[in-house]
Formats: structure tokens, C-alpha cells, sequence
């Protein structure tokens, strides 16, 4: 099989679609971000401190789609009749799938790809405070249809078992922070934030505390609050110290 983007003489060139005919084409693509159990946690209670990091990750993969030809060198500038990204939360990170749609003479693959690419990159940049260690892995196409290459869908891939899958800040080549015990404290004290719609950053902030000691905390880096920070932070929600984790 030749390379369509290799000339006769092995260089890099732009392929010529002029003479194709504009037929629908589709493409769908997906990738996965792994992070600790507590930044999940965060990222479904809308915790974090740069806001809804879904919504910003969806905006931010549709938005890329539209300027692929960009950021691929040889990719044709195509218009975009259709493109969405979805992320749901999973058991051990955020799944990203994204669907692109055009009526063209080349196909929307890159698009899809693209989209996907820096929803997750986003994704990333939203929780890497509390989570330098995710992992952005299997971003692939899933499915096309149209054009003279007709249909394809990728084959299946074996789920990993999670037991033998490394945590995030094992792959990133750093001490990996414990799973978060599933303690009563941990859950009443985020129940207690969501209750109240207390951000980490602003709440530390007025309470005179670094908001590492609340993050470290809800993603399981410490056991939990020194006595010092939890007084801090009650007398800034005007509360008592119990009161945060009943």
C-alpha cells in the first residue's frame, strides 16, 4: 500500500482531491484520561478551582476540530457540517468520544482525532493541580464512513484488568500517592463542601490555609486535615469543626 502523502520521490506533499466527488463522511474517535480515584471525585462535584472541567474539555475538542488543518500540516481545510464531544466518568478516568461529520471530498478522521486529542490535553490542564500523574492514553478511531475507502470499524480491544493496569503517577515515573481510603470523614467533608458550594482555592484562601491541605485531602495524598487547618476552615464557613464531617 502506498503513502498518499509521499510524492514519487519520498517527500512530503499535500494530495490533490480535486477530482473526488463530495459524499458524506463520518468519523468517530475516543481516547481515555487515567487519574486518582479522588480527582474524579472532584471533577463530579465540580470542586475543582478552575470550575467544570468537563464542560471546558467539550468546548475546547470542538473548537480544535475546527482548526485541525492548523495543527496538521497536511490536512485539508475542510468544512465542518457536524462535530460533538462527549466525556463520561469511568471507574479509573474520564472517556472522551468524539463524532465529526462532513460532506467533502476528503475524509473527517483528523478532525475526530484531533478533537478528542485536545479535549483530553484540556482535560489535563484543568486537573493538574491536584494531579500531575493522569495519563492521556488509546486515542484512536473507532469508526468511518464514506468515500471510496468505504467503512471501517476498529476491532475491540481487550479490556485491561485494573489490577494489572500501573496508577497514573506510576506511568508518569513518580511515587505513586495511595488509593484514597473510603473513610466516613473523607465523604461527609465533601458532602459538606458540595452541600455549601465551597470551591478549595477560596475557601482555603479565606480561611488562611494552603489549599493543598484541602486537595491533598480529598484526593487521598493525607490521611487528613491538621487540627489547625480544620479549625481555620470551620470558623471561615462559620461552622464547627464536627459540622464539616457529619
Amino acid at each position: 500500500m502506498d503513502f498518499t502523502h509521499l510524492d514519487a520521490e519520498g517527500k512530503a506533499v499535500m494530495v490533490d482531491v480535486s477530482s473526488k466527488p463530495r459524499v458524506r463522511r463520518t468519523a468517530s474517535a475516543t481516547g481515555m484520561v487515567l487519574m486518582q480515584p479522588g480527582t474524579l471525585r472532584m471533577i463530579g462535584e465540580k470542586l475543582l478551582s478552575k470550575g467544570d472541567a468537563l464542560a471546558v474539555a467539550r468546548v475546547a475538542g470542538i473548537a480544535a476540530a475546527k482548526q485541525t488543518s492548523q495543527l496538521i500540516p497536511l490536512c485539508h481545510n475542510i468544512r465542518i457540517d457536524f462535530v460533538a464531544v462527549d466525556l463520561a466518568l469511568g471507574n479509573e478516568g474520564v472517556q472522551i468520544t468524539a463524532r465529526a461529520v462532513c460532506t467533502e471530498s476528503t475524509g473527517i478522521e483528523m478532525e475526530a482525532l484531533t478533537a478528542v486529542s485536545v479535549a483530553a490535553l484540556t482535560l489535563y490542564d484543568m486537573i493538574k493541580a491536584v494531579d500531575k500523574g493522569a495519563v492521556i492514553e488509546m486515542v484512536r478511531l473507532i469508526a468511518k464512513s464514506g468515500g471510496k475507502s468505504g467503512s471501517y470499524k476498529a476491532p475491540a480491544i481487550p479490556a485491561k484488568s485494573s489490577s494489572n493496569r500501573p496508577r497514573p503517577k506510576t506511568l508518569m515515573g513518580e511515587v505513586a500517592a495511595p488509593r484514597p481510603a473510603q473513610d466516613q470523614r473523607r465523604d461527609a467533608f465533601l458532602a459538606f463542601m458540595t452541600s455549601r458550594r465551597l470551591r478549595p482555592t477560596l475557601w482555603a484562601k479565606q480561611a488562611g490555609i494552603a489549599s493543598g491541605e484541602i486537595l491533598s485531602f480529598l484526593t487521598g495524598r493525607s490521611r487528613g486535615l491538621t487540627p489547625d487547618a480544620a479549625e481555620k476552615l470551620a470558623r471561615a464557613a462559620k461552622v464547627r469543626v464536627e459540622d464539616m464531617f457529619r
